[in-house]
């Protein structure tokens, strides 16, 4: 059994709410009413939900949640006797996606300093898996909710890909705000033919504040705990060394606050070992180390470097392209300061591999707007190292 097996969920297990990362068992689901006139014409009126406000940051007045048997796909409400099936979490009272906890759910931790570029990241990486990369695997991916799909249109999507306009920054958890949670569905050959296979994948895009201290990393990124997978990016200007080789033009990160990478990764990899119960073990969670902005690196890399390959369009992840890819990122790590950082990973984590990426594919202009659109390199290779692991994708060695 390989440490990535040992995150896969099996019914009867305790569960973890993809969208406050809070566990509890199946039984324990609640269940909200349905807010139509029971058999004997009353009604349960809505009511502002103070969990969904505290825990996710809306304002909402719905009708009431109860508790049952959270087993059940059904239950009555006690008050009006009407059926409901809408399930919500115990803690964050947020309807749980449909089958919750008979398919597996993939929690997604992205961290990363401040300026990192955390949040275009992960919009242009779920704009990938829902267009290139859902027709490369024949897969769909799309929002397990209505609010997941019109927020992450609304608030993510379509300023970057439609206005062509950077989006702000993460706000830090100090104020709530939830994560984005998708479905990712393919199909597999079985004893009766090509079956659906459904995987829940839940991102939660931390503020780069959140690590600056060991206390707000503890008090505010439960998450982590919880994470199947974590995606660290590393903005490569912040390295001594990196600059010089950076194309002509490049402006430095605008914040110059003294916080290190390696300070940021050490504060994570603290909170990951409480996790491993011992400290004679390496930590299970699989760590995907991503260099990002690499466009403005092109020109200084060998004319020979995998990471001036056209990204893969095979229909499953490339092994030997990706350690290529690893054994470069980690020289550059090496060439520009970062060999502490190669050391860090090595010794704490079971399941590492380092990524060169570049989620925009160009600098925006002085407007910070986007001349000439989104054109992403190698966004999606991390996220698909972590979904071959998890056997949700093919895995295996690419054409020499």
């Amino acid at each position: 059994m390989t440490p990535l097996d040992l995150l896969r969920p099996t019914r009867g297990d305790r569960l973890v709410c993809p969208y406050c990362y809070t566990r509890f068992t199946e039984r324990l689901i609640l269940f909200r009413c349905g807010g139509r006139p029971g058999p004997d014409g009353r009604r349960c009126a809505p009511v502002e939900d103070t969990a969904i406000r505290l825990h996710l940051g809306r304002r909402e007045r719905l009708p009431p949640v109860f508790a049952a048997d959270g087993r059940r796909a059904r239950a009555l409400c006690p008050d009006c006797g009407v059926s409901t099936g809408a399930q919500v979490c115990v803690t964050c009272h947020a309807r749980l996606p449909v089958n919750f906890g008979r398919i597996p759910g993939r929690l997604i931790a992205l961290v990363g300093a401040r300026e990192a570029g955390k949040t275009v990241f992960m919009t242009v990486l779920i704009h990938e898996l829902m267009h290139r990369v859902g027709a490369r695997f024949q897969a769909s991916v799309g929002g397990s909710d209505d609010h997941t799909r019109h927020r992450f249109h609304t608030d993510y999507e379509s300023p970057l890909y439609d206005d062509a306009r950077l989006l702000g920054a993460t706000r830090r958890t100090g104020v709530a705000r939830e994560p984005l949670v998708f479905r990712f569905t393919s199909r597999r050959r079985g004893p009766l033919g090509r079956r659906p296979r459904h995987t829940l994948l839940s991102f939660f895009d931390t503020a780069g504040e959140d690590l600056t201290t060991e206390a707000s990393v503890e008090t505010n990124l439960r998450y982590l705990d919880n994470a199947d997978g974590i995606i660290l990016l590393l903005d490569p200007l912040r390295m001594r060394g990196a600059h010089a080789e950076a194309a002509p033009g490049t402006p430095p990160p605008r914040d110059r606050s003294d916080h290190p990478p390696l300070d940021m990764l050490s504060r994570v990899t603290d909170l990951l070992l409480r996790r491993t119960g011992s400290p004679s073990r390496l930590i299970p969670v699989p760590m995907a180390v991503c260099l990002t902005k690499l466009d403005v690196f092109h020109d200084a890399l060998d004319p020979g470097s995998p990471l001036r390959r056209p990204q893969p369009d095979s229909p499953y992840f490339d092994e030997s392209d990706s350690r290529d890819v690893h054994a470069q990122i980690r020289r550059l790590l090496h060439r520009w300061d970062g060999g502490r950082i190669d050391a860090h990973i090595t010794n704490h984590y079971a399941e590492a591999r380092y990524f060169g990426v570049s989620a925009l594919g160009h600098a925006p202009d002085a407007e910070q707007r986007l001349q000439g659109g989104v054109r992403p390199y190698r966004v999606a290779d991390p996220f698909l190292w972590m979904l071959g692991g998890f056997g949700v994708v093919p895995s295996r060695e690419g054409r020499s």
